[in-house]
């Protein structure tokens, strides 16, 4: 195989299912695209496509040519993206991508960088999915749980996220307050609503709770934090967070097991891009106070 381009353009009528659409996507004439793929079927000495009164489409010879077109055009558009990535100063656009429950710590931020560097173009995706460096879907990860273990990526510790058990002083005033781990069992409980969640406090609270005390379940931790405060029950909040609510209670102190290790992740080949390492080293300086505003509210 040695004519790319004939492969690009039976990938455009594959993506189209016409020869007039590829040949509008690949900005040449018609005939040019019909003689591409008459070409390339005389090479391969195979049919690619039905053709038919609509359009054209794969035959199963296509599909599989099709399938490599597109993991190359895929490796293509990843290299672009880390060549823009090497060469541009702290400008463009910078993608991070973290836990929906992150947004209320990270937000505000991502602001501050802004301010500081205007001519980036923020971009912060949340969700529960990992968005794959590797096809340049994001410049910075923030991560939880276990160290990443993708290769070709550039894996840092980051922010031990304490968490606390608390509850408003409405709860207190109303239910009271648990003197020992065994007495949460014979309270409202505000939990996560994946009762396997791997998180390590919810893991923790499976254990010292049966699922009837759960009385408010939710897979987002901003509705979970929500809860609490406005005295559905007992729950976790992390401890960054909770300084912000003058009513909430710390029902019991924070400990290492229930805490989450965050990491920041970056690919090797944006690692060194200078809005990727300006952005790194403001979330480093960040986490310095995060700790101290943690240790104060243990």
């Amino acid at each position: 195989m040695d004519n790319w381009g004939e492969v690009r353009t039976a990938f455009q009528v594959a993506l189209h299912g016409t020869v007039s659409g590829a040949a509008e996507a690949l900005g040449v004439h018609h005939a040019t695209v019909i003689r591409h793929i008459d070409a390339l079927e005389a090479q391969l000495g195979a049919k690619l496509f039905q053709r038919h009164a609509r359009g054209y489409t794969p035959t199963e010879a296509g599909e599989d040519l099709l399938r490599v077109a597109q993991a190359t055009e895929d490796q293509f558009n990843q290299l672009q993206g880390r060549i823009k990535g090497r060469g541009e100063g702290v400008s463009g656009e910078l993608v991070v991508t973290s836990l929906v429950g992150m947004a209320g710590m990270f937000a505000p931020v991502l602001a501050e960088f802004q301010r500081d560097y205007p001519k980036v173009v923020l971009r912060y995706l949340t969700g529960d999915r990992l968005f794959r460096l590797e096809y340049g879907e994001a410049h910075v990860a923030i991560r939880a749980g276990s160290a990443p273990e993708q290769p070709d990526n550039v894996v840092q510790p980051f922010f031990r996220h304490p968490f606390a058990l608390y509850a408003a002083k409405s709860y207190i005033e109303a239910h009271g307050m648990p003197a020992q781990d065994a007495d949460l069992a014979k309270h409202r409980i505000v939990c996560h609503d994946d009762l396997n969640s791997r998180a390590p406090m919810y893991r923790w609270l499976r254990q010292q709770v049966p699922e009837s005390a759960c009385f408010f379940r939710s897979t987002d931790l901003r509705a979970n934090t929500e809860a609490v405060v406005a005295g559905a029950g007992i729950g976790f909040v992390p401890v960054w967070e909770a300084h912000r609510h003058a009513d909430l209670v710390q029902v019991m102190a924070p400990r290492d097991e229930w805490a989450s290790q965050l990491w920041l992740v970056t690919h090797v080949d944006l690692h060194r891009a200078a809005k990727v390492q300006a952005f790194l080293k403001y979330l480093k300086s960040h986490a310095t106070q995060w700790e101290k505003t943690c240790a104060l509210h243990d």
